[in-house]
């Protein structure tokens, strides 16, 4: 089973992407679950969402976990959320962000023995030169697909094209240039 747990806050999309991830992997055959645990959060407060994968029924339905990918939306919660709670040796860590790798790390105690498990991407950045806005959930998408190898980045694009369908076709084509600089640029 591979488990990914999002670190947030309300309003960036980490329910959104968690959601969409799930829709492109329930469409493989795969089971799937896409989650948050937020309650009466109000926008900008910090908050967690999950995603569970398997290729049997997936019966555990708790927010405790050991993440195979932890996807840090937020850079400040890098250092306020406890982001490696409950990981294993293997955890990958993949962290928005304007640092370079060894700037973060040198910054949070919590990751210096996991630097070749760190990963980061400005993804706030990318989503203000692409779609215009702060919404750093596609772009996140987009790392994960490179640091975890889960689908080929074409494949995964296709897919996510039909779980934005309902948008106009200028949202999409920006979202979709997130997720690909995003793919790209991630270290």
């Amino acid at each position: 089973m591979i488990e990914i747990r999002w670190h947030s806050r309300a309003g960036q999309g980490a329910v959104t992407g968690a959601k969409g991830l799930g829709d492109v992997v329930s469409r493989t055959g795969k089971e799937v679950q896409a989650f948050a645990l937020y309650g009466s959060a109000k926008r900008g407060a910090a908050m967690n969402a999950y995603n569970r994968i398997d290729d049997k029924p997936i019966i555990n339905h708790e927010t405790g976990m050991e993440p195979d990918y932890v996807l840090v939306i937020d850079p400040a919660l890098a250092f306020t959320d406890n982001i490696t709670a409950n990981d294993k040796p293997t955890t990958k860590y993949i962290i928005t962000t304007n640092l370079t790798k060894d700037e973060l790390i040198s910054q949070i105690p919590a990751l210096q023995d996991k630097k070749d498990r760190v990963f980061v991407v400005d993804a706030i950045q990318i989503s203000l030169d692409t779609i215009g806005r702060s919404m750093p959930n596609t772009p996140m998408l987009g790392a994960l697909m490179k640091v975890s190898g889960m689908y080929d980045l074409d494949f995964f694009l296709e897919s996510m094209k039909r779980v934005l369908a309902k948008f106009p076709q200028k949202i999409i084509d920006a979202n979709m240039a997130a997720m690909t600089r995003a793919y790209n640029e991630v270290k």
